[in-house]
């Protein structure tokens, strides 16, 4: 971080990229330090991004963003489930195919009673 008095200018990328991983991010103490600037400096700049999102510009809100990115993630989630089930029903239907085919009906046989 930077000593006291001194000042180190970010550029708009910077910035937007910060914003982005904070959205996402559960632990913004652990953000600030990897990305080399202050947490309240985090919080800075998202809050004037919220404030020229409620003046009219286009920029997106952290809220909006981090609902966006939980949407893709349960879009992602669900695309691999229904992957999943596929192939959970395609081999079923081979499992009864093959059951079909040799006559067996998934039924214990009968066995006789050993004597005592």
């Amino acid at each position: 971080m930077a000593k006291r008095g001194s000042y180190k200018k970010y550029t708009p990328e910077f910035r937007k990229m910060a914003l982005e991983r904070m959205a996402e991010c559960d632990n913004i103490l652990d953000l600030a330090k990897e990305l080399g600037v202050h947490s309240r400096l985090l919080y800075r700049w998202r809050d004037l991004q919220v404030a020229q999102t409620a003046a009219g510009q286009q920029t997106p809100g952290v809220r909006e963003m981090r609902l966006r990115n939980e949407n893709a993630k349960l879009k992602k989630a669900l695309a691999e489930k229904t992957l999943e089930v596929d192939f959970f029903k395609g081999a079923l239907q081979k499992i009864e195919a093959r059951r079909q085919q040799s006559g067996i009906s998934g039924v214990k046989a009968s066995t006789t009673r050993s004597e005592s």
